[in-house]
């Protein structure tokens, strides 16, 4: 077996699980979940419609689908940046793939490389992180190094705190804008300042924008290819941005998504992946073509999400510290002692799940950003989610 299996850390829900393991919930209270991403507003009826048809019309589970994707999925995906972005990327920079988490995971594999003077390449991350990243380094035998964010500065990570011995070192940069859990959109300034450094020490920069369509403020957040456009990089050297229609479309079953960038990365990537076996299916991909050529039900999604906010944050803020996101649908939340014990308490009194935020970070230059804070997934209707944030203040009202 691969040794570096063994370094991988239990993913966060399976600690929950165990976190769990011996809290028996409060029965007077039905169960709510907010502890997992995992969008629960109905799909699309355009994109089950489209779905059905391609079953039952095109053929299409009787023939092997191209790993670089169907000419009506590619068209539908560079028309939708073209929309978004205001960007005419060709069919070079661009690749779908099958959801950001396995998409993410196989670019490591693909840009990570050994060093020359036996040392492991470094992956810097951002911490908290999703843990897809360290789980990606780690397999490609590299190291990852955390940065840190800073609650004062908006969740923003400090950049200038990684040491030129570590960037020397690096190949591979994840960026995660809007970020999870935090929520925070990296402004220009601060892909500038990315840029540079991997101009000079020659790093990718993978940035995971799975989050970008659900937004609080008038502006639509700024995307890292839209970035590069902006500061005069339209070739996005050494830049792969990666999406999803998970969040965007309420489709997490379908696993569709594409990536998009440096057209000799994407050529690369796309070399791995016909030998992975990565090809989307042929249903999926008419599926995805639909949900890309709608932006209506977008909209409306959006709608939803900015309505229960504006119910959900000033209750908890009466109570938390806690504010309304940049973009996302988590809130991020600072509470009083241990996170762990937090969630533990709420499930036993209320039976409201959350996830503690040290879970969702490592210990990293003498501290775990995460501690002290607990992760909420507002993806439930909005009945659902008011409900659990009055349990919330009763609790911690109840602790104070």
């Amino acid at each position: 077996m691969n040794p570096n299996l063994s370094r991988l850390q239990a993913y966060p829900f399976e600690r929950l699980r165990q976190l769990f393991a011996s809290v028996q919930p409060n029965p007077a209270f039905t169960p709510i979940s907010l502890g997992i991403g995992e969008p629960r507003h109905a799909a699309p009826e355009l994109v089950k419609q489209a779905y059905c048809d391609a079953i039952l019309h095109s053929g299409g589970l009787s023939v092997y689908p191209a790993t670089a994707g169907d000419a009506s999925l590619r068209s539908a995906i560079t028309q939708w940046l073209q929309r978004r972005y205001g960007l005419p990327l060709s069919s070079a920079q661009i690749l779908p793939i099958n959801g950001s988490r396995e998409a993410l995971f196989a670019f490591a594999q693909t840009v990570l490389q050994p060093r020359a003077d036996g040392q492991a390449a470094l992956v810097v991350c951002p911490n908290p992180f999703y843990q897809i990243y360290e789980g990606a380094a780690y397999l490609a035998g590299a190291e990852p190094f955390f940065v840190n964010s800073d609650p004062q500065r908006n969740f923003a990570q400090d950049w200038d705190s990684v040491p030129q011995a570590v960037w020397s070192r690096t190949q591979l940069l994840f960026v995660c804008s809007p970020g999870n859990p935090a929520g925070a959109v990296m402004p220009l300034s601060e892909w500038a300042k990315l840029f540079d450094l991997s101009d000079r020490y020659g790093f990718v920069i993978a940035s995971d924008e799975c989050y970008s369509e659900i937004y609080f403020r008038d502006e639509a957040p700024l995307g890292g290819l839209e970035a590069a456009a902006k500061l005069g990089r339209s070739d996005f050297k050494n830049l792969v941005s990666f999406t999803s229609l998970s969040k965007r479309s309420n489709v997490p079953g379908m696993r569709s998504g594409f990536c998009a960038g440096d057209a000799a990365l994407i050529k690369q990537f796309l070399l791995y992946r016909t030998y992975h076996g990565s090809a989307m299916s042929p249903v999926v991909q008419a599926a995805s073509a639909a949900a890309w050529n709608d932006e209506s039900h977008v909209v409306d999604n959006r709608a939803k999400y900015r309505a229960k906010f504006a119910q959900v944050t000033p209750m908890l803020s009466s109570v938390l510290d806690v504010a309304l996101p940049d973009a996302g649908f988590y809130l991020w939340a600072k509470v009083k002692g241990s996170d762990t014990d937090f969630a533990r308490e709420l499930l036993a009194n209320y039976n409201v799940t959350v996830l503690p935020g040290s879970f969702l970070a490592r210990e990293a230059h003498g501290s775990n950003p995460g501690a002290g804070r607990i992760r909420m997934a507002l993806v439930a209707e909005t009945d659902e989610c008011v409900e659990a944030a009055g349990r919330i203040v009763q609790f911690v009202q109840s602790r104070a």
